[in-house]
C-alpha cells in the first residue's frame, strides 16, 4: 500500500492573487530536481532491494508516480523530501492508464518495467503540452532491445521472447538535439541486458548523469565516450540510497523573480557549477550578478537595470529550455529588444498569449520570441496550461503594478512543491483561494 498524502486534483477554481512591485529578499532553499528524481523513480523499478531516494521534491508528479509505482506491487513510502521503495520479488507488467496519462515520463516508466519483466503495457504520456513531443525515440530503443510495440488507440504494449532484453545498439537523436528521455529509456534497457548495449548520439542532461551515476553505484556499467554512451547489464541492480541534486530551473525561476522586482535572493541546496552555463551567461547579460555564497549556495541580485539579451534554448550545458518562459517574462522589463530562439522543441510560446495581458510587448513567430522593453506592466488575469507557462505569468505579475490573477496552479504544483511559499518569504504578496499562500 502506497502511504503518500491525498493526490489532489486539478482546482482551476483556486487561484493565486499576486500584488505586484514589492522588491523579494531572503534566503531559500531550493527543492530536489523535479525532471532528475521523475527520471530516478523509473530507475527505481529496476531495482530489487529496498532504495531511498533523499531529497525529492513534494510535487504532484511525484505522488502520481509514487501510485504507479504502487500499482506495480511495490510498495512506497514518501513523506517530506524522502521516496522510500520497498521492491517487490515480482511486480506487474502494467502501467495504470489514469496515472500514466498525467506524466511525462511513462515511457521512461514502462522502460524499467520492460526491462525487469520482459513486457509492458502503458498509456501515451502526459505531462505539459506546449508543443507536439514524440516518443519515437523511446518505442525505438524498446524494439531495438528486442520487444515487438503494438500501438492501440492510447494504450502501447512492449513484449520481449522469452529470453527477455537484450543489449542493442539505438540512435537517440532528433532533429532538435539528443532525446534526453529516450537516452534514460535506453539506459534502463541496457541495465538488465545482458552484454553492452551502445546508445549513440546520447543527451547528456543532468537528469541522463544523475541516472547514470545511480546505476554505476549499484553495479551497473555505464560509460560515455566518443562514440556514445555504453551500457553493460547486470543481473541484479541493487538498493541503498541516493540524494536528489537541487533543482535548477526553481533556482532560475527564484533568481528571475528576485531580478524582476530589483530584490536579492540567497539559494541554499545549489552551486554555480549546478547552472549550465547557458543560463548564467542570460542572466549575466540581462545584468543579474551570481555569486558563491560565503557559506555555499548562489547569491543573486540585479546590478543597475535590466538589459536585453539575444539567446536560444540549446541541450545542455545551454540554455534549458525549461527558463526560456520565466526569462521571456523578465526581459519584459530589460531595456531594449530581446530575443529567444527555441532550440530543443519545434516551438515554445504558449506563455505568450498570457504575457500580453499585461501588457508585455512581445510576439511569436514560429521558434523565435521577440520582447521590446522595458514596458510597464499591469495587473491581469491570466492562466496557461503548462508548469514554465504558469511561472512565466506569475513572475509577470511581481513586476506588475496592482493586481493580478493567476490560473493554472495545478500545473505549478506539479513543478515546484513551494514556490508560493517561498515567494511569500521573500516578501511576495501572494495569496491563493480559499485561503492564504
Amino acid at each position: 500500500m502506497v502511504v503518500v498524502p491525498a493526490l489532489r486534483t486539478p482546482e482551476p477554481g483556486a487561484p493565486v492573487h499576486v500584488v505586484g512591485g514589492r522588491p523579494l529578499a531572503g534566503r531559500i532553499s531550493v527543492q530536489g530536481s523535479k525532471n532528475v528524481a521523475l527520471h530516478l523513480y523509473a530507475a527505481a523499478l529496476l531495482v530489487e532491494d529496498s532504495l531511498v531516494l533523499t531529497g525529492t521534491p513534494a510535487i504532484l508528479d511525484t505522488e502520481v508516480c509514487a501510485r504507479i509505482i504502487d500499482h506495480t506491487g511495490a510498495h512506497v513510502d514518501f513523506s517530506a523530501d524522502t521516496f522510500t521503495v520497498a521492491a517487490a520479488g515480482a511486480i506487474c507488467p502494467v502501467i495504470h492508464p489514469e496515472l500514466g496519462s498525467r506524466v511525462r515520463t511513462t515511457a521512461v516508466l514502462a522502460a524499467a518495467i520492460l526491462a525487469r519483466t520482459g513486457q509492458v503495457t502503458f498509456p501515451v504520456p502526459g505531462g505539459d503540452a506546449f508543443c507536439a513531443r514524440l516518443i519515437d525515440r523511446h518505442l525505438a530503443a524498446m524494439q531495438a532491445a528486442g520487444a515487438e510495440v503494438i500501438i492501440s488507440g492510447t494504450s502501447i504494449r512492449a513484449r520481449c521472447s522469452p529470453r527477455g532484453v537484450q543489449a542493442f545498439t539505438v540512435d537517440v537523436g532528433t532533429p532538435y538535439g539528443p532525446s534526453l528521455g529516450a537516452t534514460v529509456t535506453a539506459m534502463l534497457l541496457g541495465a538488465r541486458a545482458p552484454g553492452t548495449t551502445l546508445v549513440t548520439r546520447p543527451s547528456i542532461e543532468p537528469e541522463v548523469t544523475e541516472t547514470a551515476r545511480f546505476l554505476r553505484e549499484r553495479g551497473v556499467g555505464v560509460v560515455f565516450d566518443e562514440d556514445g554512451l555504453h551500457v553493460t547489464g547486470s543481473e541484479r541492480v541493487g538498493g541503498g540510497s541516493f540524494a536528489v541534486a537541487g533543482d535548477r530551473i526553481e533556482a532560475a525561476t527564484l533568481i528571475m523573480a528576485a531580478a524582476v522586482t530589483s530584490g536579492r535572493v540567497h539559494l541554499d541546496n545549489i552551486t554555480m557549477a549546478d547552472l549550465p552555463t547557458g543560463l548564467t551567461h542570460s542572466l549575466s547579460g540581462a545584468g543579474i550578478m551570481l555569486t558563491e555564497g560565503s557559506t555555499g549556495g548562489i547569491h543573486a541580485h540585479l546590478e543597475g537595470s535590466l538589459r536585453a539579451v539575444e539567446s536560444a534554448t540549446a541541450p545542455h550545458p545551454g540554455l534549458p529550455t525549461d527558463t526560456a518562459p520565466q526569462l521571456t517574462a523578465l526581459l519584459t522589463q530589460a531595456e531594449g529588444v530581446s530575443q529567444i530562439t527555441e532550440r530543443v522543441y519545434p516551438q515554445r510560446d504558449t506563455h505568450v498569449e498570457g504575457l500580453r495581458a499585461f501588457g508585455a510587448d512581445v510576439s511569436s513567430v514560429g521558434s523565435l520570441i521577440r520582447i521590446r522593453g522595458p514596458v510597464r506592466l499591469r495587473g491581469a488575469d491570466a492562466g496557461a496550461a503548462d508548469i514554465r507557462a504558469v511561472t512565466a505569468l506569475l513572475i509577470a505579475a511581481l513586476a506588475a503594478h496592482g493586481s493580478s490573477t493567476i490560473r493554472g496552479t495545478y500545473h505549478l504544483r506539479r513543478g515546484y512543491g513551494h514556490l508560493l511559499d517561498n515567494l511569500a518569504t521573500l516578501g511576495a504578496a501572494i495569496t491563493t483561494s480559499p485561503g492564504g499562500p
